[in-house]
């Protein structure tokens, strides 16, 4: 048989097995190709081979790695000349290796029939039993029911062990001691393996009590020729599993050493067996050997071989598959008596699992992550690094530690020594238990058997350990976060806990109101919302009920991680979501260091099929002051292009002057709907009020005529009490054909009862806010809402337990923004007095701790009511909240009333947004200011009649943002940022 050149590998496996065999390839010239699954998509070993392809779907995390035609379609389609199958997965799967075969790829492996003839462990022991391999008293043939199982366990005699037919890794497996718990523990043993192999069928063998678990190493070419590479201990095991294995064995006897290499051999000649394997053994006290299985493939434990005899066994693997003798310099092995070894190597499995918690695994993100090294330590890592996430779907396993010795003793002291050196944070590992390990007597002695950590418990006991590791990253990070004046208060006895999102598994999305946009375009949107019956919901949870309540502190991460299944389980079943506006801005880029435009387009892919909605403040965009015409306009195009469907256009001061431009730019250069606002304010039910009901029509009429598609009334303060809202909704629809939509804010605690009072009055489209991000400052209940419309006829039919699953996630995130909270307990009617609009309150108390007020937040609420009523209560939103908030902390800072303000107002210097108001470039109010407050302001400065309309230099929104991804290039891009 002539050597057969390999060019390209595929390595059917992922992790440390998968570096593992890049490493050897590329010292023998040869490239690799690897495979990943999209949770593996960060893996190292996809960036250690020279080329990488995804295999399955994004909600497939596991499953594609055991997908056979989908792993050969990749090798097919890349050249490939082998395939490596590494561990696991479908490395001892005989079906694999003749697909690989009959496509013309050399398998990395056994032959498929030696494969099939020691892969099953019956079939083994009937090899075994061929070679005079002495085997454990066991069932003959394959069990599939409890009275096979139990004629069985009649004949050999308890105790015994429940074992799956296929597999390993200590799955499918049970003891049985007494008659009683035998169906039991076989239906557990079935069904472990049904799920783990795929085969529930099971095989029972006399259990052997307390041995010693021994394996021996063997390698034989294409050629005929076998040898074995000496054994290993590994009887240090818990549930089966292999965590600490040992080379070569200590304390047994040479006759017995011997006997098991000669086994080992014989039984794979039976069976001319190629490649590398692993005959596994008990020993029990007496020494007696009993054969237990083949392993047909690479073990996890090869690194201690490897030490102790200088062979490469994965470059062996690869070139026995070329073809290549065992006795061919290239390969550089020779006959059994040119091996040899040399001291002693000890391999720790170091894991992500909890000892103390029956060894409990462990995920999350690697906080940090330091590792050890020194003479006579070897490392075989898998995803191993500081921000790696250890994922639920595979083996805990993060590296491979193997240190060598001249003696067992020295090999421990000198593990012992690198395991001190590894600082891994932000996970649990296994590391003090194996420490306790390495220093217990009878490991050192080599007096261990397959029982002894069961036996032991002492050594699950764990250290206390200072974690100096990762002491100057949490004193940095406290100080970043805690210690930022934007953060009033940090209670360290505070716990937190993990946001469950609820499983939407293979829900799909569905068609909704955005399908609606596309292809029936403004027009055929409108008429849809008019031929609605049922009452159509804006959900704000993803933007002002997070405003209002936590200061628009809330992290896109968090956004992100329900975003998609809320689309999938509601995103067909709301009007719109608003996701943007107001102050995202200013608090993304000036707290949280997030691009608010890399938001929007994260949130657009999460959300197909749902129109999104931001509000936009006329001609102040999503800042405070009035801009040129042309920023406004590319800021709206800008928007549009990157998610936004619906702009919600308003004026702090309800001047239509100031929205009639932005909703042409909405008109001629957008697909998108402008929807204007009435800022209501006031009580409409006066007739002679300044509020009355011609105020707003007038300015209906008005936002009609310029273009607009929707009404939209904007109740900042929740002041709209329900039979003002009546009376107001049924107005206005006679006064427009146009859907009218309602916002407000549930400061008072009514505002549902608005909100009935609104629909049966007509209203299309109410705004409300998931459950646990609802009321107080925020909208009223989505939950509730939807609750109470359950026997009207305008009830939307909208799944009230999902809704309620989404409020559980959205009630655990809140309690990570705890010190951003209002701290508004109850609804309070003393909104009706002050009239602090709801997005406002959540900031104005934080201003007020900067300047050091906040023991006088009471007195800042009266001033407030005190500056509306000097301005004759006007309009309060953004930015002409902020202008009588800025007052109202002007005044109580220097102790002013408002008769000093009128006595003293010449000699006093006003805050520079209460002149900027005076001054009109915040806009123009109907009738215009008090002439003598204005002069008073003002001083000589003159008053503006109009907006400003000027042009800037052409404005590149692109080019500002890369300014400031330059300013901060580790935080723009990044929306885990905590």
């Amino acid at each position: 048989m002539s050597d057969k050149f390999i060019h390209k590998i595929l390595i059917a496996n992922r992790g440390e097995i998968a570096i593992r065999i890049c490493r050897a390839a590329s010292e023998l010239k040869i490239k690799t190709v690897a495979i990943y699954t999209h949770e593996d998509r960060f893996s190292l070993h996809r960036y250690k081979a020279d080329e990488a392809f995804q295999i399955g779907g994004d909600n497939d995390p596991l499953k594609p790695y055991l997908d056979i035609e989908g792993i050969l379609k990749i090798a097919l389609e890349n050249e490939v000349d082998a395939i490596h199958p590494g561990y696991g997965f479908l490395s001892e799967n005989e079906k694999f290796a003749q697909r690989c075969i009959d496509n013309g790829i050399i398998w990395i492996g056994p032959t498929p029939e030696a494969m099939a003839a020691l892969g099953d462990k019956l079939s083994a022991k009937s090899a075994a039993f061929k070679a005079n391999v002495p085997i454990v008293p066991a069932s003959e043939t394959p069990l599939d029911t409890f009275e096979e199982v139990k004629e069985a366990v009649d004949k050999i005699g308890l105790p015994v062990m429940v074992k799956a037919a296929v597999g390993g890794g200590g799955r499918g497996m049970r003891v049985v001691r007494e008659a009683a718990n035998l169906k039991t523990l076989f239906r557990e043993a079935s069904g472990e393996a049904k799920t783990a192999f795929g085969d529930g069928r099971v095989f029972i063998e006399k259990y052997i009590d307390d041995p010693k678990h021994i394996e021996v190493q063997i390698l034989g070419d294409n050629h005929g020729n076998i040898v074995h590479l000496f054994e290993r201990d590994c009887s240090v095991q818990r549930r089966f599993q292999k965590v600490v294995e040992v080379a070569p064995s200590v304390n047994l006897q040479e006759i017995t050493r011997q006997k098991l290499h000669q086994y080992a051999v014989d039984i794979c000649k039976t069976v001319d067996y190629s490649n590398a394997g692993t005959v596994e053994f008990l020993v029990d006290k007496d020494e007696n050997i009993y054969f237990i299985e083949v392993n047909t493939r690479i073990q996890v434990e090869h690194t201690i071989t490897e030490v102790i005899t200088g062979i490469d066994l994965v470059r062996a693997q690869i070139l026995i598959a070329a073809g290549v003798e065992l006795t061919a310099e290239k390969l550089g092995i020779g006959s059994q008596e040119d091996i040899s070894f040399r001291g002693y190597a000890i391999q720790c499995r170091v894991t992500t699992e909890d000892p103390s918690e029956n060894f409990k695994p462990d995920y999350g993100r690697l906080v940090a992550y330091r590792s050890a090294s020194g003479f006579g330590i070897r490392l075989d890592a898998g995803n191993a690094y500081a921000g790696a996430v250890i994922s639920p779907f595979f083996d805990s396993m993060l590296v491979k530690v193997t240190a060598w010795g001249h003696r067992l003793k020295d090999a421990a002291d000198r593990l012992e020594r690198a395991l001190h050196e590894f600082r891994i944070r932000g996970v649990k590992t296994n590391i003090p238990f194996l420490i306790n390990l390495l220093k217990d007597e009878n490991f050192r002695n080599g007096n261990i058997t397959v029982n002894y950590i069961g036996n032991h418990p002492e050594l699950l006991a764990l250290p206390n350990w200072k974690d100096r590791g990762t002491k100057l990253i949490r004193f940095l990070a406290d100080k970043t976060i805690n210690g930022s004046p934007d953060v009033k208060k940090v209670d360290p006895d505070f716990v937190f806990i993990d946001a469950k999102v609820p499983d939407t598994g293979s829900e799909t999305i569905k068609s909704g109101t955005k399908q609606i946009l596309e292809e029936q375009g403004r027009a055929g949107l409108i008429d849809w919302i008019r031929q609605q019956d049922k009452i159509l919901y804006t959900d704000t949870t993803f933007r002002d009920a997070h405003q209002s309540l936590l200061a628009t502190r809330m992290r896109t991460f968090d956004m992100m991680k329900v975003a998609e299944p809320f689309a999938k389980r509601h995103g067909h079943e709301v009007f719109s979501m608003e996701v943007w506006g107001g102050a995202t801005f200013d608090v993304s880029m000036r707290f949280l260091k997030e691009s608010p435009w890399q938001r929007l387009r994260l949130l657009r892919k999460a959300f197909p099929n749902t129109l999104l909605q931001m509000l936009l403040r006329g001609s102040n965009a999503v800042g405070y002051k009035a801009y040129p015409d042309n920023v406004v306009r590319e800021f709206i195009i800008h928007a549009s292009e990157n998610g936004i469907d619906i702009f919600r256009v308003f004026d702090s001061l309800n001047w239509v002057e100031a929205m009639r431009y932005s909703i042409k730019v909405i008109n001629e250069e957008t697909n998108s709907i402008a929807e204007a606002c009435i800022c209501y304010t006031g009580n409409v039910l006066e007739k002679e009020g300044r509020y009355n009901i011609d105020y707003y029509l007038e300015i209906v009429r008005e936002l009609e005529e310029a273009g607009a598609h929707i009404i939209a009334i904007k109740d900042m303060a929740g002041l709209l009490k329900p039979k003002a809202a009546a009376y107001l909704v049924k107005e206005l629809k006679k006064a427009t054909n146009l859907p009218i939509h309602l916002h407000t804010h549930d400061t008072s605690s009514i505002q549902s009862a608005t909100y009935l009072k609104a629909i049966e009055s007509g209203v299309d489209i109410v705004d409300v806010a998931i459950s646990s991000m609802s009321g107080l400052t925020s909208q009223p209940s989505f939950n509730s809402i939807v609750a109470m419309m359950e026997d009207d006829e305008r009830g939307s039919g909208i799944d009230l337990t999902s809704l309620n699953e989404f409020s559980d996630y959205w009630e655990r995130v809140r309690t990570y923004y705890y010190p951003f909270e209002t701290e508004l307990r109850a609804g309070t009617a003393e909104v009706y007095k002050h009239e602090i609009p709801g997005g406002q309150y959540s900031n104005l108390k934080p201003q007020a701790r900067g300047l050091g007020l906040e023991d006088k937040f009471e007195i800042i609420k009266k001033n407030y009511a005190k500056v509306n009523e000097l301005l004759g209560g006007i309009v309060k939103v953004t930015p002409s909240s902020k202008v009588v908030g800025d007052m109202a902390m002007f005044m109580t800072s220097n102790n002013y009333s408002i008769e000093d303000i009128l006595e003293k107002g010449q000699t006093i210097d006003f805050p520079d947004s209460f002149k900027s108001l005076m001054r009109g470039d915040l806009g123009q109010i109907k009738g215009g200011w008090d002439k003598s407050l204005q002069k008073l302001v003002l001083k000589d400065e003159k008053p503006f009649t109009k907006r400003p309309n000027d042009y800037l230099a052409p404005l590149d929104l692109e080019k500002e943002y890369a300014h400031f991804k330059e300013k901060y290039p580790a935080l723009t891009e990044r929306t885990d940022f905590v």
